[in-house]
């Protein structure tokens, strides 16, 4: 399967969206296993464009995915752009589409016009039904963050990239009264989520499944 395998790496639509869904490591390991991968230039993604050629990707101008052969699997974060555009490849991305969510319907409807598919990466699921990408400890992170920050009129104007040490230096710098409640406070995302608010020095509640079924106990 993975020599008839292709992959199209697309820019994202929004130009301040830096993350990419396929890394330049994640792509030579695709290569080395025949799949081809052609990745768009794209300005603003973290990774440039010649660590994904050194991984033996074929890199095409940003926004040529619309011309990609018809069994191309086009990859990204978000909803391709040229809204309301039809689309007849198969993608992977976010569209948030398929539990009710405000927009959905105008997702899927662009595939029923050009006759693609949609797979949503939020749906993704192993054989045990459990999702194969969700929100991980620096998701948790960085939410937990720009939250505090916000609460303490530190994000104007907004903070659109940094590292973390300058992360975790404006947290130490900005103080301020709040308490937090991190619900979840086990998993992944809840775990970032607590440390972030370690380093900026505000008062956590913990909250996963034991303290839910001891309200539960309680009620």
């Amino acid at each position: 399967m993975a020599d008839s395998l292709r992959l199209w790496l697309r820019q994202e639509a929004s130009a301040v969206e830096e993350r990419a869904p396929i890394v330049p490591g994640d792509a030579a390991a695709l290569t080395g296993a025949g799949v081809e991968v052609t990745v768009e230039d794209a300005p603003q993604r973290a990774f440039p464009a010649q660590e994904y050629a050194a991984a033996g990707c074929r890199i095409v101008p940003a926004g040529s995915w619309p011309d990609a052969p018809p069994d191309t699997v086009v990859v990204g974060l978000k909803e391709p752009g040229g809204q309301p555009g039809p689309l007849r490849h198969r993608h992977v991305f976010f569209g948030h589409a398929y539990k009710g969510q405000a927009g959905g319907p105008e997702v899927l409807r662009r595939f029923v016009a050009g006759g693609g598919t949609l797979l949503d990466l939020e749906a993704m699921v192993d054989d045990d039904g459990r999702r194969v990408v969700a929100f991980g400890y620096w998701a948790g992170y960085a939410g937990a963050a720009l939250a505090v920050l916000q609460h303490r009129g530190a994000l104007d104007p907004p903070l659109t990239s940094t590292t973390r040490p300058a992360l975790d230096a404006l947290l130490r710098e900005r103080t301020g009264p709040g308490r937090a409640l991190v619900i979840g406070a086990l998993g992944r995302s809840g775990r970032g989520a607590l440390d972030a608010l370690a380093v900026a020095g505000m008062p956590a509640t913990a909250w996963d499944v034991a303290e839910t079924r001891e309200l539960d106990r309680d009620a």
